[in-house]
């Protein structure tokens, strides 16, 4: 297979020979942006991450074959890859525990009152401060039940909070109390001290969490979004936030990124803002790498894992 791998797998150069010795001719190409080094028409797989958001699909006339470096699937064009037969895999589970670690990260910083107490530092200041919450006996609501979801609910349980999941396919897990339909999302929210949202960016899901769903949060309700941004209506999400109509958010990902500088999100006491970077860990290249290998050798039909 002529193979087109991009600088989106940072490990890539060190693995190239090894995919050369499965049988592979491959081309290398750092930046998706750039012109291809070779025609689209040569290339039969791909291991990319936004490269067809840049070049046409339709173009690649001999593709059969796309490995992302992403776990999500909103950055390329799944009805054409769907209609042509195109095995595609995504990056699931090698994000999932660093975005697990920061949610509950998130959440603790709040619930701890950290930049109270790094300010405190900051001006070299001794003051106590009587409103820190614990963790444990929480309800914790985790909206997409997947790799990520799971990891979260594993941290979340052993703090000793009651897990609640929420995905398009109820099953039973051991990481949940349970997981219920999508539909039941309105029932459960009043109950939740914590929201995480770790579902895929679609149609369904855009703006799941609007301002009709958000009144049903508790106002002491935190709010975690390590999704995608558009899965939460921005302008509700602020207006509740100034309004003290919920206890806090923990925000990695917005509508338009990088946040703009006159967003009111940077300046809300109990919000947290992070850039887009809580995937972020030093075993991702390990896990990445593995799991690329791994599907070269074994993949052979259409998968959407």
């Amino acid at each position: 297979m002529k193979l087109l791998i991009t600088g989106a797998w940072q490990g890539a150069q060190e693995h190239i020979p090894e995919i050369e010795r499965m049988g592979h001719e491959v081309v290398f190409m750092q930046w998706e942006k750039d012109e291809l080094p070779c025609p689209p028409d040569e290339i039969e797989g791909v291991i990319c991450n936004g490269l067809f958001m840049n070049h046409d699909i339709e173009k690649f006339t001999s593709l059969k074959y796309i490995q992302l470096t992403s776990a999500g699937l909103d950055r390329v064009p799944l009805d054409y890859i769907k209609s042509h037969n195109i095995e595609l895999h995504n990056a699931r589970g090698v994000y999932s525990i660093p975005m697990a670690e920061f949610a509950i990260g998130g959440v603790l910083n709040l619930y701890k009152q950290s930049r109270f107490f790094m300010k405190n530092q900051q001006a070299r200041k001794w003051e106590k401060n009587r409103c820190l919450m614990e963790l444990f006996g929480k309800t914790v609501c985790i909206v997409g039940c997947g790799s990520v979801g799971t990891e979260c609910a594993k941290r979340f349980k052993a703090f000793g909070c009651e897990v609640i999941g929420v995905d398009i396919a109820p099953r039973t897990d051991i990481s949940f109390d349970r997981i219920d339909a999508l539909s039941e999302l309105d029932r459960i929210l009043p109950t939740a001290d914590i929201l995480v949202l770790t579902v895929p960016l679609t149609n369904e899901t855009r703006y799941l969490i609007n301002k009709e769903r958000i009144s049903l949060m508790k106002p002491s309700a935190v709010l975690v979004n390590i999704a995608r941004g558009a899965v939460v209506e921005t302008s509700a999400l602020t207006e509740a936030l100034q309004e003290n109509k919920l206890g806090g958010a923990v925000l990695d990902v917005f509508e338009d990124e990088p946040l703009s500088d006159n967003s009111p999100l940077w300046d809300i006491e109990n919000v947290v803002v992070s850039a887009h970077c809580s995937f972020v860990g030093e075993k991702n290249g390990d896990r990445l790498s593995f799991l690329i290998i791994d599907r070269l050798r074994s993949s052979k039909n259409v998968s959407f894992c």
